[in-house]
């Protein structure tokens, strides 16, 4: 099967990094004739949908699969600002779909080995009927604010000197209010109120939705919990530390908190 009728773009991946055409300007996911060159049937890889009048394919190939001529294998996060946005997007997508396939061989049901069902995006086990879909994860991601300030802190994995805000995940049964809520006074022991959503964002790594929230300190002195959190301050935007790149929703937030505020450091 080929989509010569039908142009369409292909995301491969190979080792966690997706194939991308450096030979045009600016580089981009290449198209149908790629698939063809490296012997990709489009029914044996994932249809993500379409974007921007194309179907978008995803396929993951094994590891000593070569790169074609003027394209290369990268990263998902060294292609934020590289590829159009809508592309980007889709390659999200296809990062997070290609790694639920490869991780969910089994049914956790009865053991047995799954199939890919014929209709949905799911799986299925012919041994017990059950049907699998692809995990997401939700995770709340909380900028809190003091007057002026903006509540930054520091995790044993960042690299040095990087701050950023705080976040965690959603537990069965829980609303996302009470995820910000119970992230926070764990993390930091404070309290907040005016709880207030921001926006979403999709992070594969593996399955996370991240839900952005901003909120404002109601009770309580900072005590970090030396676990997940080492160190947390208070910081205004005109003295920030190093923070997030652009590419995580965690800066989207920052970025906001500074803008709030441009004015009063002009």
């Amino acid at each position: 099967m080929t989509c010569d009728s039908n142009p369409c773009r292909i995301f491969v991946l190979r080792d966690q990094k997706i194939l991308v055409d450096m030979s045009t300007q600016p580089p981009a996911i290449p198209m149908q004739g790629t698939a063809e060159d490296m012997g990709l049937c489009l029914a044996d890889g994932y249809h993500l949908g379409s974007r921007d009048g194309l179907d978008c394919h995803a396929f993951s190939v094994p590891s000593r699969t070569d790169s074609p001529r003027g394209m290369d294998f990268l990263g998902l996060r060294k292609l934020f600002g590289v590829l159009d946005p809508g592309q980007y997007a889709m390659a999200v997508r296809a990062f997070a779909v290609l790694n639920w396939d490869r991780t969910c061989q089994f049914c956790s049901a009865c053991g047995s080995r799954l199939k890919r069902h014929a209709v949905i995006l799911a799986k299925e086990c012919d041994a017990c009927g059950f049907i699998m879909f692809p995990r997401i994860s939700p995770a709340v991601i909380v900028l809190v604010e003091r007057d002026d300030k903006a509540l930054l802190a520091r995790s044993s994995r960042f690299t040095e000197n990087l701050y950023s805000v705080l976040a965690g995940f959603a537990e069965p049964g829980e609303a996302l209010e009470n995820v910000v809520r119970r992230e926070i006074r764990e993390e930091v022991g404070i309290e907040v109120k005016d709880i207030r959503y921001f926006g979403s964002q999709p992070w594969p790594y593996p399955d996370s939705l991240m839900i952005a929230f901003t909120a404002s300190w109601a009770a309580g002195e900072i005590a970090v919990d030396n676990d997940e959190i080492t160190e947390a301050r208070w910081f205004t935007a005109a003295d920030l530390p190093k923070i997030p790149d652009k590419v995580s929703i965690a800066r989207w937030l920052i970025d906001w908190f500074i803008e709030k505020h441009r004015k009063e450091y002009k």
